[in-house]
């Protein structure tokens, strides 16, 4: 029997020959494109996972970079000039240092002591007093103890604008924890963060003051007295402070003060507290109020301020 013949011996006709070979063909067929199927679907596997480990890896470096640049490179954005304007001196009123109420006189009668001079408010401009501060600077403490409650009091009434300009001089002077540079960024997050809680907080560092060439406060503390300074935003503000953002900022800021001060006549950082009164260098006692206060009125007192003058009551 040949191949062409059926079973039966018959020669197979012509559309069985042909149904034959469209089965055949359509099998051949149907078997391509399941492999052909089978090859896209196993590309587009490998092709998403190549996506996907491609995304995974850019999603990483831009983390990476982002994460490197945004503590390298934040600047506190309530700094004018490295400075951050007081306005708003909270409860952060102390009583000036070394100051007697009263004196008493010979017959035993006691006379309430002469005020310190007050720059009283014209149609004038303000008078601008900026303050540079080191957190472990003592001058700066003693500056600060002894003038806080008049400045606060001049800012209250309008009388003076008030700018604190946080620098780090004294960096390597903390047994190698650069204190003076992370107070000085603690200091920017709390002005950027919760300004209303900066005089406060700038009062607190400088009343509480480590000793020199001691560690000093660690960033977890330093959160700690910030959020006991009342700060708005007590989460925000501790991670700012401990995520260290503006440690870089710091470090340039008081570079460029070193360099040169702005809006003087070439006046150079060279310690702190370096204070200026419209522009004029302070040179007097850091400890006595009155001084400071006859040299503000002294400054601009014949264009813009007056000064009173009290006359000592006798105390019954």
């Amino acid at each position: 029997m040949s191949s062409d013949q059926t079973p039966s011996g018959e020669q197979p006709t012509a559309p069985e020959a042909r149904d034959r070979r469209e089965a055949v063909r359509e099998k051949a067929q149907m078997v391509h494109a399941k492999q052909t199927r089978a090859r896209r679907i196993r590309a587009g596997i490998i092709g998403v996972g190549i996506v996907a480990v491609v995304a995974v890896v850019a999603v990483s470096v831009t983390w990476a970079v982002t994460s490197t640049t945004s503590t390298s490179a934040l600047s506190p954005a309530a700094a004018k000039a490295d400075g951050f304007a007081v306005t708003d001196v909270g409860g952060a009123v102390v009583a000036q240092e070394g100051v007697d109420d009263s004196t008493s006189t010979e017959a035993g009668a006691t006379t309430t002591a002469t005020p310190e001079p007050t720059p009283v408010v014209t149609d004038a401009p303000e008078i601008e007093i900026r303050v540079y501060v080191d957190y472990l600077s003592t001058g700066s403490a003693e500056f600060q103890l002894a003038n806080a409650a008049q400045l606060s009091t001049w800012v209250n009434e309008g009388a003076v604008s008030l700018t604190y300009y946080p620098v780090a001089m004294l960096t390597a002077k903390s047994n190698g924890t650069k204190y003076s540079l992370r107070a000085a960024a603690a200091s920017a997050c709390v002005a950027t963060h919760a300004p209303e809680a900066f005089f406060t907080f700038n009062n607190a560092l400088l009343e509480q003051q480590p000793d020199v060439d001691a560690d000093g406060y660690s960033d977890t503390e330093l959160a700690d007295i910030a959020q006991a300074s009342g700060v708005s935003n007590p989460k925000v503000v501790r991670a700012c402070i401990e995520d260290g953002d503006f440690l870089s900022w710091a470090k340039k800021a008081t570079e460029r003060a070193v360099e040169e001060i702005p809006d003087t006549d070439g006046v150079q950082l060279t310690g702190t507290p370096l204070v200026l009164v419209n522009g004029s260098v302070y040179v007097g006692a850091l400890d006595n109020p009155k001084e400071f206060a006859q040299f503000v009125l002294t400054i601009d007192s014949d264009a813009y301020y007056q000064t009173p003058s009290p006359t000592p009551t006798p105390t019954p």
